[in-house]
């Protein structure tokens, strides 16, 4: 059965690091005495070994150790035998990019599958959909594929920004750049949130957090779902 957190940042404004989450991660962990951290997306272009210890220093507070997978040699096993799996944040091109080029995809694809606890954060979360073409990033690199998990049958599109009124910015809204996704793309979209999250149980994908979130499907006006949604309903 699968079993996932699918958050749409791993710190919310006057955070630290993952702390609006740590008690449901305690609880979604509770089986891991080690977590598995995938620190591909590098963000701001740290490091994979500096991102790895910062994610550490995280889940130190709810007594759990973190290995990255990158000090794998064959990433592969390392998945498979997994107790539980994290995927940070940061350009989720570069995460796909390196998640085919180490020939990883199909394996993580799996684990989820066979439920193994899955926590996703921003990329993290981007990877879970059915590709990563609604994602914020700038293409820094060029991957082989736009495919990513399917562990949910639709996108999303984490941080999601309401339009500002008071703004004085002239570019595209969030809003704007869905639509014209689903002029050449049929797959339903969802705008999550910062401090709203996915609760994946087996087909069961409930909405969590104290906000709404927005979804929107091809040729129709968005729609705002109430926490505690049922996804799968859709």
């Amino acid at each position: 059965m699968k079993n996932l957190i699918i958050a749409s940042t791993s710190t919310i404004h006057g955070g630290s690091y993952l702390d609006y989450l740590l008690p449901v991660l305690e609880q979604h962990f509770e089986n891991c005495e080690t977590v598995l951290f995938i620190p591909y997306a590098r963000p701001g272009g740290i490091t994979e070994d500096a991102y790895t210890e910062n994610v550490r220093a995280a889940f130190l507070k709810i007594n759990k150790k973190i290995v990255g997978l990158h000090s794998f040699e064959n990433p592969a096993e390392a998945i498979a035998s997994a107790k539980g799996i994290f995927t940070g944040g940061g350009n989720t091109f570069l995460l796909v990019t390196q998640l085919y080029e180490n020939e990883v995809m199909e394996a993580l694809a799996k684990a989820i599958k066979n439920g193994t606890p899955y926590l996703g954060t921003s990329a993290g979360s981007n990877i879970t959909g059915i590709s990563m073409q609604t994602t914020n990033d700038m293409p820094i690199v060029y991957p082989p594929s736009f495919k990513t998990l399917e562990a949910i049958p639709f996108n999303l599109n984490p941080h999601y920004l309401d339009p500002d009124s008071n703004s004085k910015h002239m570019g595209e809204t969030r809003e704007t750049r869905l639509k014209e996704f689903h002029a050449f793309n049929s797959i339903p979209v969802l705008g999550l949130r910062e401090g709203s999250w996915l609760d994946v149980k087996g087909e069961s994908i409930i909405l969590k957090g104290p906000l709404t979130a927005r979804w929107f499907t091809q040729n129709q006006d968005p729609i705002e779902l109430e926490p505690e949604t049922n996804l799968a309903s859709l």
